[in-house]
């Protein structure tokens, strides 16, 4: 990835952080995070731990999880968002999406833990893809521009899960 494409991803990061409430990144040195959270005291300062490189390996998959309610509702809503039907069913309550190869999508009949999920899929042509949902009849619950000119426009399902959409600076 180049160092343009880096330095967008780390202020998107950064912003949903700071948006989010939850846990900020302060400052990243010397190998430490120094992080704040209103359930800690100001900074905590924890050692960054050393990890393989994911992108060594050939047989990375990525299989990101979207708990739902109601399956048969959520399984239409997601064609549309999609704009395609589910690559496979797994059993009776989940569907998967492959996105790209080897980075999937699923819905899951799990009505306890539904309206939790928060993804973000960074997308070369934002626009397109945007116009492409809107002709399908679903419309963004918000739009944002970051600072650094990244766009983020996030859709919402029927119980609160939400699926954004990125994109580079126009």
């Amino acid at each position: 990835m180049n160092d343009k494409i880096i330095g967008i991803i780390e202020a998107f990061i950064t912003h949903l952080s700071d948006h989010r409430s939850r846990q900020q990144v302060v400052n990243l040195s010397n190998n430490h995070v120094a992080a704040k959270s209103a359930n800690q005291a100001p900074f905590v300062r924890a050692q960054k731990k050393k990890v393989t490189n994911m992108s060594l390996t050939q047989n990375l998959h990525l299989f990101a999880g979207i708990p739902v309610a109601d399956f048969p509702a959520a399984l239409v809503w997601y064609e549309a968002l999609l704009g395609f039907p589910p690559t496979f069913f797994p059993n009776d309550i989940e569907a998967v999406w492959e996105l790209a190869e080897h980075r999937y999508l699923y819905i899951e009949h799990k009505p306890a833990r539904a309206g939790h999920a928060m993804h973000t899929i960074f997308v070369d042509d934002l626009d397109a893809i945007v116009a492409r949902i809107a002709e399908r009849g679903l419309d963004p619950a918000s739009r944002e521009t970051y600072e650094n000119g990244a766009r983020k426009i996030t859709y919402r399902d029927r119980d609160g899960n939400e699926i954004g959409f990125g994109g580079g600076p126009l």
